[in-house]
């Protein structure tokens, strides 16, 4: 696995592998949808590239210049640890250690929401960066099924509660949708001292 990173103004990521292309071609997102009691902002990101892109990790700089990385990886639980070692990554190369724990949590959820109700073989995480403090996880596919935040299992005590840990780990989370399917996503923050 090869990890990209485009916009690194230090060059941490040098050392990680080689720099690919950004991507310039995104589709506009179509509708944005924002979950849980936490607040939002009022804030537009690019839609991610299209699902189908190479399986190496890609990143591309969002417009607040913070870099970003992406990773098509095969629809099926296996995922999951491909999708924490990309958050794990980005987070060593951002400083931002402390919020390792709870986002590779995060992420592991929303990949495996991805894998249980997506329907093409094939999903995208992101991890990107919207402020010095702030990583933003998601996980793109092809559907555009909005997931809904359950506080009953509905008898199932192992499944179904994947989105209360996420909106109890994240400061914010929701769900942008595309023409072509959606991106569920979700914030944490560092805490300043």
């Amino acid at each position: 696995m090869t990890f990209s990173h485009v916009g690194d103004e230090e060059g941490q990521a040098a050392a990680l592998s080689p720099s690919a292309p950004p991507t310039s071609l995104r589709p506009k997102p179509v509708a944005m949808e924002r979950r849980g009691g936490k607040g939002t902002r009022g804030r537009d990101h690019p839609a991610p590239p299209p699902i189908g892109a190479p399986a190496t990790a890609t990143a591309t700089s969002y417009p607040t210049g913070h870099p970003a990385y992406s990773q098509t990886l095969p629809r099926e639980a296996g995922s999951a640890a491909a999708a924490r070692q990309l958050v794990r990554t980005a987070l060593t190369v951002w400083g931002l250690d402390s919020l390792t724990e709870d986002a590779t949590l995060v992420i592991t959820e929303l990949v495996s929401n991805a894998v249980d109700h997506s329907r093409l073989p094939s999903i995208r995480v992101l991890v990107s960066r919207p402020s010095a403090n702030c990583v933003r996880v998601g996980v793109v596919d092809r559907s555009r099924t909005i997931p809904i935040l359950r506080t009953d299992s509905k008898g199932d005590r192992l499944r179904g509660r994947g989105l209360l840990l996420v909106d109890t780990l994240t400061d914010e989370w929701g769900t942008e949708l595309y023409r072509w399917g959606k991106q569920v996503w979700a914030e944490l923050k560092e805490t300043e001292a």
